[in-house]
């Protein structure tokens, strides 16, 4: 007979679920994990993995295709899409496989079932044959993540108008593309097809693409996107999808002029909404609000016992904070003393396009609205000597300070491996460090980070190398 009790049900094993999980077992308590789908999630299974797996295929085409730059002539190679998305879905299943034995050897009871709250303390689980059983926990964590967005009008038919998932299995590649929404999914995709030699258009609703990022940065982005082949179109929206045989006609409303374009595929990039339904919430203090669960500091809803992480529980809806909320919640429900909640502000951002984009905290604008005296410090790649030696003279790294504390805001970073460096201020803001400390830790040479301590030294007047 199974185990249907439990110290701590969690209802999702993504990266928010596996891994509250996981510190809860390290914790001592009895854990449950229902999983409708695949242990890892969207993100390992659907997402942040695969995803990589394809613009690393991508990266070594650039690679290649530069390869003259290098000394090294390449008479002929070829793009070989199946391949590519064969060793992505091969990485994918590998750590999901891996996710599988973390749990077990943790000691977690994994049930591959659909759960639902089913009253006070209980979890109806519903399994592929549609039988049913119920388990008992005291706490209870939602960890059910989120899905693509869809706009009426503009739904994606798994043929010629795609989500993330169609676009990471293509069979063949289009000979164009029209990529909707400029967030870090639409311009990831964007890069991947523009780098194998796809005539790629992306449209943006907003007045510059990637919206939440430093302008600056969305600006530097925007030449170097265009510069790489892909057309932006900001301040542009699709009204309009007209599907054929083989193609779609976008109408795109540009300033209130409709121009009409067709494109081989669509790619539909316009966020996430939270899987909020069909949890059993209704019979619960639990508020839903945008399709997003509203909890606490401490991930707690106003239904005593139930807790919610991750994607389902709202913005930035990434894999790093949905983990960091698991470990939160549990450690709070443990009783560990110390707990901090979730700063919000120091959570890094990363797109890995090409050029890869990277932030944490404060852009300049919105330093300024919250009334900050700035001192502000830039470096661009090309005068760096790691970043000419690698052939990525474009790039700039941005800090933002506190002109009365030396406060470390935010910094932003646009160029080859930032997504690597990022972290190097993500520890920074965690130690609240200031100015003074980072112009005095000594970064090795030659390195790409180099920059990070350039970007510095310019926001008080130091630079050296620039």
């Amino acid at each position: 007979m199974a185990e249907k009790n439990f110290d701590l049900i969690v209802i999702g094993g993504g990266p928010g679920g596996y891994v509250a999980a996981i510190r809860a077992s390290q914790l001592g308590m009895k854990v449950a994990v229902v999983e409708a789908q695949h242990l890892g999630g969207i993100c390992l299974n659907w997402g942040c993995i695969p995803t990589k797996a394809l613009l690393r295929s991508a990266e070594v085409a650039t690679l290649i295709k530069n390869a003259a730059s290098f000394g090294i002539e390449v008479k002929d190679y070829k793009i070989d899409l199946k391949k590519m998305v064969e060793r992505s879905r091969g990485v994918a299943k590998q750590l999901s496989g891996g996710i599988g034995h973390l749990l077990k050897k943790n000691k977690v009871t994994v049930f591959d079932a659909y759960g639902r709250l089913k009253g006070k303390g209980q979890v109806e689980i519903e399994k592929t044959d549609k039988t049913k059983d119920i388990l008992t926990a005291k706490n209870i964590i939602l960890a059910t993540g989120a899905r693509a967005r869809i706009l009426p009008g503009l739904e994606p038919d798994g043929k010629l108008i795609w989500t993330y998932r169609e676009a990471m299995v293509a069979e063949e590649l289009p000979k164009s593309l029209l990529v909707v929404g400029s967030g870090a999914i639409g311009i990831e995709f964007a890069s991947f097809y523009n780098a194998l030699g796809v005539d790629v258009t992306v449209v943006e609703v907003m007045d510059r693409i990637l919206p939440v990022e430093d302008a600056e940065i969305s600006q530097l982005a925007h030449k170097q996107f265009e510069k790489h082949g892909m057309k932006i179109l900001t301040n542009a929206k699709v009204s309009k999808l007209d599907k054929s045989a083989n193609n779609v006609t976008a109408y795109i409303d540009i300033a209130g002029k409709i121009e009409q374009k067709t494109f081989d595929r669509v790619i539909m990039a316009v966020g996430i909404v939270g899987n909020t339904e069909n949890l059993g919430l209704e019979n619960t203090k639990v508020k839903v609000e945008r399709n997003q669960i509203v909890t606490g500091k401490y991930c707690e809803t106003d239904e005593p016992g139930v807790y919610a992480i991750g994607d389902v529980a709202g913005a930035p809806w990434l894999a790093h904070k949905a983990s960091h909320e698991g470990i939160i919640c549990v450690e709070k429900i443990a009783g560990v003393k110390d707990v901090h909640p979730l700063d919000k502000s120091a959570i890094p951002g990363c797109t890995y396009s090409h050029p890869q984009i990277a932030s944490i905290g404060l852009t300049e604008a919105k330093a300024k609205e919250a009334g900050y005296e700035l001192k502000v410090g830039r470096f661009p790649f090309m005068g760096n000597g790691k970043a000419i030696a690698l052939g990525e003279p474009e790039g700039l790294v941005k800090t933002i300070f506190d002109a009365k504390t030396g406060q470390l805001l935010g910094a932003h970073m646009l160029g080859a491996e930032v997504t690597e460096m990022i972290q190097g201020f993500a520890i920074g803001k965690t130690l609240e460090t200031t100015e003074a400390e980072l112009m005095h830790t000594v970064f090795p040479h030659p390195t790409l980070s180099e920059m990070m301590h350039e970007s510095v030294l310019s926001a008080y007047g130091k630079v050296i190398h620039f």
